[in-house]
């Protein structure tokens, strides 16, 4: 049998070996983490190769991921699909082995990580995940979700600002299966971190109120497995455990400096590095004896086995509550959605209310048939009536809520939501103000990116907030949104398309939503049926002109209202002028071409958008002849009615606009 340092040498050598032979890559975390992956996937991680999906399957997060390898190569030896050959692909075109991990990529790859600290945070958001499910389903002799979520990371996790967050959150949940190993190296791309990074980490976590097991040797397993065992034992807080080691281990004159950190050895050090570690294999060579050692794949298959077994009885004992966690595990919406009903419902009420407390309404009338439904705000839950009537803030002391009170950390809520959708089991809601958006936008594109199913609600939309000021006014945030791959954003006019919105969003399971929401009461707008029915597909005509149209109105959220009006005024002066709402631009582009050349048609090129938002984005819709009535910078403190004058959301100034179009046109 191989020794646990053999074990190891062939996650150093799968690492140096890819990376040099792709030319880039990071060899330095792989060969400096390789002993702790080895106790902990050997001795520990409870996973099935066969079966990367297992839903009870302990959850391994590699934060500091441009150390990539370390888990493409755990992967290969225990017995994933992931073929010698793709680790010879390391980072190129189309291979199972990108650069960072990639969820849908790699199977065994939980979530996408790359961006320092998130997948950290994304572990956080696993942990909640499991304890809230495990609280909601879980039977006294039934522990039927039972799992713990690992994560490796390294001093740029902790750097930077959203670990701060999500910790800081962990340590107040008293998430006690979390357990996370800090790669502590002291080494950063620019060189020693004394200059620029000299926290207590110990102190910090402690302070967080985790369990920390300090100044363990990273290089020695008994001490490994000591801290580990000691993590396991604290099941009421999460556990820091700080691993002393040597970046680059192993090779003689780069260990323990940055040239190990971001580059490739070279084959002279990936030489000297097989002499000293004494891996006399050829590149990517791994022998037998090896493989054998690292084989998870006999005991991964039991351990899924045995469960198996226990949901039969978990079955037997509680079929209904078993039928449900199935459900919700394979992301199935309940054959009862209430969204068309609500958006019927919206409509025959006709109300002249908020967005975000249309969205409120949603909330009370979806949440008892969605129990999946986790939600919760940053510390904004009266403004952004995200705490629906149904909703049990989980705590503590508390696991089986459905309501998380993030606090004010936005990035930090991003970034968990992520991990709590990657972990499976629930459909995850957060909120926030528009403009602080960009606290939390790369977790936003993480989302968007992994395909995850996610629901930003973001309230007070516009200047229409008022008297808080350009500080808390957003401009440039909804052009950002929708510029975003793989979100779709909507911005809904009025309680029914804020109904349409949200049953959008939750039907859209492969991809994140943003809702943007408006502080202020908006007009109800009348609809027929085929209008109501258009709403799903981002844009419709929600007023034609009985005579064919001369002019084309855009709009969107609160300046609906504003364009009926002056459509209403335009045709008192015997204009014939269309107005279109657009909720959803990404749907709307999305349609085939006949539906959006019925609602934009390419011969009427007197356009006009309007939306209090920057402006830019508008071009793609109005042409180099049309007009836009919208922002060009910030805003400014006053109350919302003075702004919208003061900035030219007016009824006038629309018709101005119209009137100097098709002037030009006739001209």
């Amino acid at each position: 049998m191989p020794s646990r340092f053999e074990l190891a040498n062939a996650i150093r050598a799968l690492s140096m070996d890819a990376v040099q032979k792709a030319k880039s890559g990071h060899p330095g975390a792989p060969m400096g983490m390789a002993d702790i992956a080895e106790v902990l996937w050997n001795d520990y991680l409870k996973h099935n190769p066969a079966n990367p999906h297992w839903a009870d399957r302990d959850r391994f997060v590699m934060s500091n991921g441009h150390g990539s390898m370390l888990h493409y190569s755990l992967l290969h030896l225990t017995g994933y699909e992931l073929a010698l050959e793709d680790l010879q692909q390391f980072r190129q075109l189309h291979s199972k082995t990108p650069g960072h991990p990639e969820l849908g990529y790699t199977p065994g790859v939980e979530t996408t990580t790359g961006p320092l600290g998130q997948g950290l945070a994304n572990a956080v958001g696993m942990a909640l995940a499991e304890r809230t499910l495990a609280a909601q389903f879980n039977r006294p002799g039934h522990n039927i979700v039972d799992h713990y979520s690992y994560v490796f990371l390294g001093d740029g996790c902790l750097m930077e600002g959203v670990s701060h967050e999500a910790c800081s959150l962990a340590g107040t949940q008293g998430l006690g299966k979390l357990i996370a190993f800090y790669d502590s190296n002291g080494i950063s791309i620019d060189g020693e971190i004394e200059g620029w990074f000299t926290d207590d980490t110990a102190k910090r976590f402690e302070a967080y109120g985790w369990h920390v097991v300090p100044n363990v040797d990273g290089h020695k397993p008994e001490e490994i497995k000591a801290a580990i065992e000691l993590a396991r034992s604290h099941d009421d807080r999460p556990s820091l455990i700080i691993c002393n080691t040597i970046i680059g281990f192993g090779a003689p004159n780069k260990q323990g400096s940055e040239e190990a950190h971001g580059a490739p050895l070279g084959d002279d050090e990936v030489a000297a590095a097989r002499d000293q570690l004494g891996w006399h294999h050829a590149p990517f060579h791994v022998p037998e004896d090896i493989y054998q050692g690292w084989d998870a794949s006999a005991r991964g298959s039991q351990a899924e086995n045995d469960w198996n077994a226990r949901f039969e009885r978990y079955q037997a004992a509680h079929p209904e509550l078993a039928s449900e966690l199935k459900r919700r595990l394979k992301g199935e919406l309940p054959v009862e959605l209430k969204g068309e009903k609500l958006i019927e419902e919206a409509q025959q009420n006709g109300e002249n209310i908020a967005s975000r407390k249309a969205s409120l309404t949603c909330l009370n009338e979806l949440g008892p048939s969605l129990p999946e439904l986790l939600g919760g705000s940053a510390d904004l839950a009266p403004s952004n009536l995200t705490f629906w009537k149904g909703a049990r803030a989980i705590s503590r002391d508390r696991h089986d809520g459905n309501y998380l009170h993030y606090g004010v950390r936005e990035f930090g809520m991003g970034a968990i939501m992520n991990g709590i959708a990657a972990h499976g089991g629930f459909i995850a809601y957060g909120a926030t103000f528009l403009t602080f958006m960009e606290y939390m936008h790369n977790a936003i594109r993480m989302a968007a990116l992994m395909n995850q199913q996610a629901i930003y609600v973001f309230t007070h939309d516009s200047i229409g907030l008022g008297e808080d000021g350009p500080t808390h006014q957003p401009i440039e945030q909804l052009n950002a949104l929708r510029c975003t791959p793989n979100l779709s954003t909507w911005r809904p006019a009025d309680a029914v398309e804020t109904a349409a919105a949200w049953h959008a969003a939750l039907k859209r399971r492969g991809a994140p939503t943003a809702l943007v929401l408006s502080r202020q009461n908006l007009p109800h707008q009348q609809r027929d049926r085929q209008q109501l029915a258009a709403i799903q597909r981002g844009g419709y005509v929600l007023k034609d002109s009985d005579a064919p149209a001369e002019a084309i109105l855009i709009a969107t959220g609160s300046e609906v209202g504003l364009a009926m009006d002056a459509a209403a005024a335009l045709e008192a002066k015997g204009k014939s002028v269309r107005v279109v709402s657009m909720p959803s631009t990404d749907v709307f582009d999305a349609q085939d071409a006949a539906y959006r050349e019925s609602v934009l048609p390419a011969a009427i090129t007197q356009r006009v958008a309007i939306e209090a938002s920057h402006r830019a984005y508008w071009h793609k819709y109005v042409g180099l002849t049309g007009r836009i009535v919208g922002m060009s910078g910030f805003g400014e403190s006053a109350p919302a009615g003075d702004l919208f004058k003061h900035f030219g959301f007016t009824v006038d100034n629309v018709v101005e606009q119209v009137e100097q179009l098709l002037e030009e046109a006739v001209a």
